[in-house]
């Protein structure tokens, strides 16, 4: 029995030192992924986006990160929250198709559960339900426009104080599609984006995780204008040209650097393995992604 003891004793203390050497490793509390669909750089560049222009500028940014091909929301958005490209996922559809069934490898709100933190997605697609493995999820909601989005996270979501959240605003690539990319709807569209994301910012605020908490904001695509009178459309996306995969990244919150352009080479996927490293959560061998180290004190 002093045996067995002495044993249980010293599995105690390995498993507490493990759990106080992942706590050192955390060097966030809170990670909040905010895509702005259809978010094209040099469209950004031209919109009206007072509260996003402000954390580019004060944090560390990019407008040269890459997404995946094809570069369509789904696609793109699952190696944004699985850091892999797409041959790895596998996938490859861009509508909400229940018959194909989940995501068949692991997410980062997968591999955050198995670390004991909370999950949440607030989306404005359908189509992000294909991403929610059984028990990944503390919360999702598909609330629709990037007006509720900010409003069903000011109020559901805020106040769990999640360790990763994904919030997804759909609005700029809907009329994007609808009115053409640069168009006075597009830009109307971000601006509300923009609106959200202040409102967001206020509800980590008002939750008291903002001195703990870093923001990743960045695109799952861009876009270009071809229209298509088949599907009545203006703005596409979707192949490798330079419009349509360039997406910006830009890091804000605890301990990035001031300031700071980003000069390596970022990939979409990169997004999940930062998110991992700054919750303290081992990266998979299996990852394509790196953490952007170089944002980061």
């Amino acid at each position: 029995m002093k045996t067995i003891s002495v044993f249980l004793s010293a599995l105690a203390a390995l498993t507490l030192a493990f759990t106080c050497q992942a706590a050192e490793q955390r060097r966030a509390e809170h990670v909040f992924i905010v895509s702005f669909d259809q978010g094209a750089p040099r469209i950004i560049q031209q919109a009206d986006m007072p509260t996003y222009m402000k954390m580019f500028n004060e944090g560390a940014h990019t407008w040269e990160a890459y997404t995946v091909v094809p570069s369509l929301t789904l696609p793109s958005h699952t190696s944004m929250l699985t850091g892999v490209g797409v041959q790895k996922h596998q996938l490859t559809w861009n509508d909400f198709a229940p018959e194909k069934g989940i995501i068949k490898i692991p997410t980062i709100f997968s591999l955050a559960k198995e670390a004991g933190l909370t999950t949440a997605m607030v989306a404005g697609k359908e189509k992000f339900r294909q991403l929610a493995i059984a028990n990944s999820l503390d919360t999702l909601l598909i609330p629709g426009g990037c007006t509720a989005v900010a409003e069903a996270f000011a109020t559901k979501v805020a106040p769990l104080k999640p360790n990763l959240c994904f919030i997804h605003f759909a609005d700029p690539d809907l009329t994007g599609h609808q009115f053409g990319v640069g168009s006075k709807e597009q830009f109307a569209a971000l601006n509300s984006s923009d609106k959200a994301l202040e409102k967001i910012r206020a509800a980590v605020e008002a939750a008291g995780i903002a001195d703990t908490s870093v923001f990743i904001l960045t695109s799952d695509h861009g876009g270009h204008n071809e229209p298509d009178p088949i599907k009545n459309t203006i703005g596409a996306h979707g192949s490798a040209q330079s419009d349509d995969v360039l997406i910006p990244w830009i890091a804000w919150g605890k301990g990035v650097k001031k300031n700071f352009e980003i000069t390596k080479p970022v990939v979409t996927y990169d997004t999940a393995a930062t998110a991992l490293w700054l919750l303290g959560v081992p990266i998979p061998d299996s990852f394509w992604g790196r953490p952007v180290t170089t944002a980061f004190e």
